[in-house]
């Protein structure tokens, strides 16, 4: 399947007022290499991303809303001026040449550690520990029991995420994902297992989903809904505290359909783990696609040929990769060509510098 015209993947597609020309999308990943002190993305960068501008549209890395976000070792943030700016070299070189991108915003909660905010603790829905790995600039370390946000730091953090959305649309992006995948910040609020609260923000599934949809609303002030997605993992597995269980995958069920009302540009969910195109990924995404009115990019492992079967089945609107996109700078080029992926070099996935991030070349180029 090589011709252009025979692959859903190479077809062009709007997601909100989003115009994208293929449906070949840059998955969002931490590469750490913003290996200085204010966490300000650098022209490697820049040029990572550039070399990546022929995806429909590049999701950037997840990048902190503030100090207190901190969770990885050089992963870039977007709170200070000064990284506002050192984005906008990066996005304005990812325009001009010919590219889309926007900006991925998050925050670690609990999965943080006290080496990476000063010796404060990691803040969380609740006062439980995840029981999770921490990678610092020591090494991995056991994550602690954070402390439990106050109603009033609640608020605060909704204005570290307007901040961050202003942030970004300064920068130049064009457009804004949340990031509540995973066993990050957000998810952690959606999780019954770290989420105790009594208040508003505890309990009941509705009220454990108020903090995704109060930050949903506050950045969709800033952007408008249609230049906003969220980014979701439903069957995310890890450890005892995030189980994919019935009862969990019945609230996102409900979240779905909650979510289909806000009118986004898109919703970025991530597949069960296992190998996409599989019964268990078609069943996932047909789940998805009865629950959530809108566009749907699919992510997790998927290749040219599940990828163009899950849209051709009416499970996807896009898909997104990343990892093909470490050592392929021109997946769309391979896609369309039928060329063999080359493989990247996880030793250098996190490892800094140029080489495993910006020296994988083009397809017949040396």
């Amino acid at each position: 399947m090589s011709d252009t015209a025979s692959q859903p993947l190479l077809r062009p597609v709007r997601l909100g007022a989003l115009d994208l020309p293929n449906r070949v999308l840059m998955a969002p990943m931490t590469r750490a290499r913003a290996t200085n002190a204010e966490l300000v993305p650098t022209a490697l960068h820049a040029a990572y991303y550039t070399q990546r501008a022929s995806a429909g549209l590049i999701v950037s890395e997840g990048t902190w809303v503030g100090p207190d976000a901190i969770g990885y070792i050089h992963v870039p943030g977007i709170w200070t001026d000064a990284q506002t700016a050192a984005w906008a070299q990066v996005t304005g070189a990812v325009h001009a040449a010919g590219g889309r991108i926007v900006s991925q915003i998050g925050h670690l909660g609990a999965l943080s550690h006290p080496d990476h905010l000063g010796g404060r603790l990691p803040v969380a829905p609740s006062a439980v520990n995840p029981h999770e790995m921490s990678y610092t600039h020591d090494g991995p370390k056991e994550t602690v029991t954070p402390r439990a946000l106050t109603g009033a730091e609640i608020a605060a953090t909704l204005d570290d995420y307007r901040r961050a959305a202003e942030n970004a649309r300064r920068a130049g992006f064009d457009g804004l994902e949340i990031h509540a995948q995973g066993n990050h910040f957000i998810a952690q609020f959606l999780n019954p297992r770290l989420n105790r609260r009594t208040d508003a923000y505890g309990g009941s599934a509705e009220n454990r989903a108020r903090l995704l949809f109060d930050i949903v609303e506050t950045v969709t002030e800033v952007w408008g809904a249609d230049r906003v997605g969220v980014k979701l993992s439903p069957y995310w597995r890890n450890g005892t505290t995030f189980t994919a269980d019935e009862e969990l995958l019945a609230d996102y069920d409900q979240l779905l359909k909650r979510l289909g009302d806000c009118d986004l540009a898109y919703l970025h969910l991530v597949g069960p783990d296992g190998g996409a195109g599989g019964d268990e990924t078609l069943t996932a995404f047909g789940r998805f696609r009865a629950h959530y009115r809108g566009s749907v990019v699919a992510n997790l492992g998927f290749t040219r040929e599940s990828g163009n079967d899950l849209i051709a089945r009416g499970l996807a609107d896009a898909v997104s990769f990343g990892a093909p996109y470490i050592a392929n700078p021109d997946l769309v080029e391979r896609f369309a060509q039928g060329l063999p992926l080359a493989e990247g070099d996880r030793e250098t996935y996190y490892s800094g510098g140029e080489r495993g991030y910006t020296d994988y070349p083009a397809a017949g180029r040396p």
